[in-house]
């Protein structure tokens, strides 16, 4: 999916975000791709293919909502002009919902990302797009409503991805699948954020659901 000399960026809440300096703007920054699993697929990407061109940038933040990401179309998105765009987004819409009464609802849910979809496609026809599946983990503090509400997100993003034509991430399968091997807080203590593991789980499952980090031209 990814052809030599393109931009791909990354974009979500807090997982994608993963204590990014936020300075450090420019493409294959170490400090600037986070330490999870953006960086870690960037990475491996930037190491199989040295004479590739490839630039990689990370624009999550902390705490957003698709609402959120649809307030920074423009200069966190559009602008830096990518040819791949991965978008991570969907927890902050449910859990700030159980924990503060300022989620997002499902049906906004889905109308507002179709709109960043579709006004960011308007503004770079040929930009592809990676949906990333939104995930909890039945550790820390998740409740079974809270799982309840996240599977109707996991529907409306593989939906969008169908729509759009976009390569569907299942992260949710890949941690279900994990926690045979080793308990959810293995692979995120509070059912949100990932370990290091857990991490490196979701970057082998990005690569693999792009076509690997070989190839392409």
């Amino acid at each position: 999916m990814i052809r030599d000399n393109e931009t791909v960026l990354f974009t979500g809440d807090s997982i994608t975000d993963c204590g990014r300096v936020r300075e450090a703007t420019g493409a294959n920054d170490l400090s600037g791709l986070g330490l999870g699993y953006a960086k870690m697929a960037a990475a491996q990407l930037l190491a199989d293919r040295p004479s590739a061109g490839l630039k990689l940038l990370n624009r999550g933040i902390s705490g957003n909502r698709i609402v959120d990401l649809y307030a920074r179309i423009k200069s966190d998105l559009i602008n830096l002009n990518p040819n791949v765009v991965s978008i991570l987004v969907g927890v902050n819409d449910t859990c700030h919902e159980f924990g503060g009464k300022n989620g997002v609802a499902v049906p906004k849910y889905e109308r507002v990302y179709r709109d960043l979809l579709t006004e960011t496609r308007e503004a770079l026809p040929g930009v592809r797009f990676v949906l990333c599946e939104p995930f909890l983990l039945r550790s820390g503090g998740v409740t079974e409503p809270m799982v309840e509400d996240i599977v109707k997100r996991h529907a409306v993003v593989k939906r969008l991805a169908q729509e759009f034509g976009a390569v569907f991430v299942p992260f949710q399968k890949v941690f279900d699948d994990a926690i045979r091997q080793a308990p959810p807080a293995d692979w995120a203590a509070d059912g949100v954020h990932p370990t290091p593991g857990g991490h490196m789980l979701m970057a082998r499952a990005w690569l693999a659901a792009v076509g690997g980090a070989k190839g392409g031209s």
